[in-house]
C-alpha cells in the first residue's frame, strides 16, 4: 500500500501544518455549521486530505451515503454539473440536525468555465441541503461568482521541519533503515510537498534498503545539490570558469536548464550564512530569477545559465571591492 494512503490523517490532530486553517476547521467541527469552502494552496500541502478530515469529522457514520467525492480534472464539463452534482444534490439523506450533504470537487480550478457557471445556479438553488468544498492550487482560476459564495481557506507550502517530523513518524512505523543526511536529501528534493516526501521516502527504502543521500537522489533524479552547491563555492571566489564548469556538467548528464536553475534557488536560499551574507544571497537570488524568466521566455539554453553565473560573480567582486564583505564577516578564505 503506498505510505501517501497508509499515513493520510484521519482526524485533524493528524494533519500537518498550516495551524489557522485547522483551527477554522475545528471551530467549524465545534459548530456544526460549514459554508462552502474553497481550500487553496500549492501541491502536497494537505487540502485534499482537510477536507476528507472535516466531512468524516461534521458527518460520521453518514460519510459514504452524504458524500460526494470527484476529481474536477477528469470530470469538468458542464454534463457532470447537470447530472451527476444536481442528481446528488436532490437526493434524499438522512442526516443529524444542521448537518448537509457535501459535494468534494478536487482540482476544481480544472473546471471549464460553462461547467463552473452551472455549478454556480446549483450551490444557490440547493444551498439549504447541500455544502461544496472545492480544492485548487490557485484560487484565481474559479470563477469570481463561486468565490463570492465561499469562504477561501489558504493553504501555505510545509515547512522543512513539518515535513522532517512525518518522515521520522513514518521511519519509525516502518522501521526504515536511514542516516539522517537521507532524510535531509528527502526533505530537499520535496521543498514543502508532503505527498513527494513519502513517495521518495518509499521509493528509496522499498528500492535500495537504505535511505541515505545517494540513493535518494538516484530515485527522485534531480540534479545533486552537492554540484550546484560547489558551484556557488566556486561564485563566492570569482572563478567563473569553474563555476559554470560544474552546472554544465548537470546539463551534459541530461538535466534540463530548468531543473538546474531550480535546484540553482534551492540551494542558494539554504546556503550556509557564514559563507554567504544575506545581502550576497538575496542579490544572488535576484539575478536566479531573472535568469528562470528569460528561460521561461523561450531562451532556455546553458547561454542563459553562463550569462547569470558571470553576472553573480561579478556582483561578488563588486561587493568585495567596495569593502566589508569579507572582513566583516570573516571570508578572508575565500
Amino acid at each position: 500500500m503506498p505510505w501517501v494512503e497508509k499515513y493520510r490523517p484521519k482526524t485533524l490532530d493528524d494533519l500537518v501544518g498550516n495551524d489557522d486553517a485547522v483551527d477554522r476547521m475545528r471551530t467549524m467541527v465545534r459548530s456544526g455549521f460549514m459554508p462552502n469552502l474553497i481550500f487553496s494552496g500549492p501541491p502536497g500541502c494537505g487540502k485534499t486530505s482537510a477536507i476528507g478530515v472535516l466531512a468524516r469529522e461534521l458527518l460520521g457514520d453518514k460519510y459514504k451515503e452524504a458524500v460526494l467525492e470527484m476529481n474536477a480534472s477528469d470530470e469538468r464539463g458542464i454534463d457532470v454539473v447537470r447530472n451527476k452534482i444536481k442528481m446528488f444534490a436532490q437526493k434524499k439523506v438522512t442526516l443529524a440536525p444542521g448537518r448537509t450533504k457535501l459535494v468534494i470537487l478536487d482540482e476544481a480550478d480544472s473546471m471549464t468555465t460553462a461547467a463552473q457557471q452551472a455549478m454556480r445556479r446549483t450551490m444557490e438553488i440547493y444551498s439549504a441541503t447541500t455544502r461544496f468544498a472545492l480544492a485548487c492550487n490557485t484560487s484565481e482560476k474559479v470563477i469570481e461568482p463561486i468565490q463570492s459564495r465561499c469562504a477561501i481557506v489558504r493553504f501555505g507550502k510545509l515547512t522543512d521541519a513539518q515535513v522532517l517530523k512525518r518522515l521520522m513518524t513514518v521511519v519509525e512505523a516502518e522501521k526504515v533503515t536511514y542516516v539522517p543526511k537521507g532524510l535531509e536529501a528527502i526533505v530537499f528534493t520535496a521543498d514543502g510537498d508532503m505527498r513527494q516526501a513519502l513517495n521518495n521516502l518509499q521509493s528509496t527504502a522499498l528500492g535500495f534498503g537504505m535511505v541515505n543521500e545517494e540513493n535518494v537522489f538516484r530515485v527522485c533524479d534531480q540534479p545533486h545539490p552537492n554540484i550546484v552547491r560547489d558551484a556557488f563555492s566556486f561564485i563566492l571566489q570569482g572563478n567563473v570558469d569553474d563555476a559554470y564548469a560544474r552546472l554544465k556538467s548537470l546539463h551534459d548528464q541530461g538535466y534540463s536548464v530548468f531543473d538546474i536553475i531550480g535546484t540553482m534557488y534551492r540551494v542558494c536560499k539554504n546556503f550556509d550564512d557564514t559563507a554567504m551574507p544575506e545581502f550576497i544571497k538575496l542579490e544572488l537570488i535576484r539575478i536566479i530569477g531573472f535568469t528562470h524568466l528569460r528561460l521561461s521566455e523561450g531562451c532556455a539554453t546553458m547561454i542563459q545559465i553562463g550569462g547569470g553565473v558571470a553576472r553573480m560573480v561579478e556582483l561578488v567582486s563588486d561587493a568585495k571591492k567596495m569593502g566589508g564583505y569579507s572582513a566583516e564577516l570573516g571570508l578572508d578564505a575565500l
